[in-house]
């Protein structure tokens, strides 16, 4: 298989493994529930594995568009590049080890199934983050991570200082996420686009001074990742996010968002 075959399957196997779950998860076995989360994630490691040895230049893949007008089109595309297969590598064989030892940490857990949803959808939608080819797919797997972030550590939601971390990590998470949308509200009106390689082509081929724009742009951008990674100010809520079980922490801290 080619490498634009394998991208979409290692974005697709962790979703396919949370509507099992979701779906019919209640009714399986634990080990069974278990087998099926960490089993697609085992075989999106494969395919990325497989995605390293083949990749030998930067490959675009067309998935759908959302949006074209005669001035402004947005694409749901993907791009593998050597950095963000590097982090697919990541995300996908830390976050396999995470499934499986998740699968013995929470064995005695009522809510089992509903974990190794939330663990799925986290990884699904990080794939979506570091393998999108504009900075629209970033946004969508951005929230999709801060969504299933908030699930994971409010997932004991039965002691309420949970809740609160939860809630504490969702607040704090929007505001650098409104620091990323002016970021890419000033992209649109500056550029005209949201991808990757159109940015890159029209900043290096233009003629004025884009210093300050850049300038404004970054630090909008920056302060997203602020949110997202924990750095002053906007690090309170990581403490509190250990309230969640520690695969949790795993996940979030070690294989993906921090």
């Amino acid at each position: 298989m080619s490498v634009a075959q394998l991208v979409p399957l290692i974005i697709l196997l962790p979703l396919i493994g949370a509507l099992i779950n979701g779906t019919v998860g209640k009714n399986l076995p634990k080990a069974v529930v278990g087998a099926i989360a960490t089993g697609v994630m085992a075989l999106s490691f494969g395919l990325a594995l497989m995605v390293f040895s083949q990749l030998h230049e930067a490959v675009e893949i067309d998935l759908f568009t959302m949006l074209d007008t005669e001035t402004f089109s947005l694409h749901a595309r993907l791009l593998a590049d050597n950095l963000s297969v590097w982090m697919t590598l990541i995300v996908t064989g830390v976050g396999t080890l995470i499934h499986l030892f998740s699968m013995g940490y929470m064995k005695h857990d009522a809510g089992y199934y509903k974990f190794f949803v939330y663990l799925n959808l986290f990884i699904f939608a990080m794939l979506i983050l570091v393998l999108g080819s504009n900075y629209f797919m970033l946004f969508f797997g951005w929230e999709g991570v801060g969504i299933c972030s908030y699930l994971l550590i409010g997932f004991w939601y039965g002691d309420f200082k949970n809740t609160v971390a939860a809630r504490k990590a969702f607040i704090m998470n929007r505001v650098g996420d409104l620091g990323l949308l002016i970021g890419l509200f000033l992209l649109l009106f500056n550029f005209g686009t949201l991808e990757y390689s159109e940015l890159s082509a029209a900043i290096i081929g233009s003629k004025v001074d884009l210093s300050t724009v850049l300038c404004g742009i970054t630090l909008c951008l920056f302060i997203g990742a602020t949110g997202k990674s924990a750095q002053i100010p906007l690090f309170t809520w990581l403490p509190d996010a250990m309230a969640g079980p520690t695969p949790v922490s795993a996940l979030i801290h070690a294989a993906t968002m921090v």
